[in-house]
């Protein structure tokens, strides 16, 4: 099979180029490794930035779907201290500009938005071949073969097109996030959901915090962030989530119950996610008919970026595509001469911004930060 345009990776990055190249009428085949939409939970709370995210979505002419799955007030943010007390509320002022929505309602619409058979589910990507002059032949899992004119990776951390492209690997940041989660909060964890409030909840001292979203249906969700060496964390069974969860809920010894109830409250085991990155700056010399976006080009420190900063490639990709019929090394020129200071100057901000909050000056650095954008902070 041979097709013009292949995306390895259905995320929201490879999912908005496909539908930006749509619009324009070009066709593009992606591949998934999942075997389906629904075959894991697609994550949190994202909030979709005026600057980038939101651009990304006007250029694949969604912002009225866009807008259909906006969660009310989740702009809102608060920090609190370990015993509870409020440093700062900020509350949703309704200014759109950084909107809260849910990864998967988001992956929905994006997904709705393309032809039938766009996703090619359940190829996993297992060998690359160039064969000249741009193209490549890609072999996958199942025994699949497809030679393509274009080839994108939009395949995350561990991409396995960036070897074609760079040497580079994701190093360990020195942070663990453990994600829980609180099902009928204001029901049956009232304390804690009056601790959280209506959007995001900072409670942050140097080397660790708790940081809690409120999402759709009364669940709150929950990140215990650590600084903590890689062994320490693999240490854990999280295999067995009673003694995970004790392991975990000790390092916030003294903490006020509603916050770390966050943490022990759930019913559903914690999950690791330990926290790595790319080198800041990663670029890669131009190959013909390879590039990469998202995750895959510049994987940073979580700062609330990263969807933004892969849906915006996405669609920056489409339009540089779109713009150079039949030119496809001109376009990917101008797309990678515009993506790697963008993403340089992200992920700089994206290590300052875990350092505001993980770093000897936490919290008083987030209230700073918090207090220059939000309208009318209340301590």
């Amino acid at each position: 099979m041979t097709t013009s345009v292949t995306i390895i990776g259905a995320g929201l990055g490879g999912l908005t180029l496909a539908r930006v190249l749509h619009v324009h009428g070009i066709h593009a085949t992606v591949c998934e490794a999942e075997p389906s939409a629904e075959a894991r939970t697609q994550g949190g709370q994202l909030d979709i930035h005026a600057h980038d995210g939101q651009r990304a979505l006007e250029a694949a002419g969604l912002m009225a779907e866009f807008r259909a799955i906006i969660h009310p007030g989740g702009e809102a943010a608060r920090v609190l201290d370990p015993q509870g007390a409020v440093l700062l509320d900020a509350p949703d002022d309704g200014s759109g500009q950084r909107p809260e929505v849910l990864r998967g309602d988001l992956r929905r619409i994006l997904l709705d938005s393309l032809p039938a058979g766009t996703v090619r589910w359940g190829r996993k990507l297992a060998a690359v071949s160039p064969l000249g002059d741009g193209r490549h032949q890609l072999r996958f899992d199942d025994g699949a073969t497809v030679v393509t004119d274009l080839l994108v990776g939009a395949d995350g951390a561990w991409s396995k097109v960036r070897p074609l492209l760079s040497d580079a690997r994701p190093e360990y940041v020195g942070v663990t996030f453990v994600e829980t989660w609180l099902q009928d909060a204001d029901t049956r964890h009232p304390a804690a959901a009056r601790a959280v409030g209506g959007g995001a909840m900072y409670a942050l001292v140097p080397g660790r915090g708790i940081i809690a979203h409120r999402e759709a249906g009364g669940v709150l969700h929950t990140y215990a962030a650590l600084q903590c060496s890689a062994d320490w964390i693999a240490g854990i069974d999280f295999g067995d989530a009673a003694t995970a969860t004790a392991r975990i809920a000790a390092e916030f010894d003294g903490w006020a119950p509603e916050l770390t109830a966050l943490i022990t409250g759930g019913e559903t085991a914690p999950v690791p996610r330990r926290i790595h990155a790319l080198p800041d700056g990663h670029r890669w010399p131009r190959v013909p008919g390879v590039t990469l976006l998202g995750d895959a080009g510049h994987l940073m420190a979580p700062s609330g970026d990263g969807a933004n900063l892969a849906m915006f490639d996405g669609a920056e990709l489409g339009l540089a595509i779109a713009a150079h019929p039949g030119r496809i090394e001109a376009a990917l020129a101008a797309y990678e001469a515009a993506l790697f200071p963008r993403s340089a100057s992200a992920a700089a901000e994206a290590r300052i911004t875990l350092d505001l909050c993980l770093g000897e000056r936490a919290p008083a650095g987030l209230v700073e930060l918090l207090s220059a954008v939000a309208p009318t902070p209340r301590r």
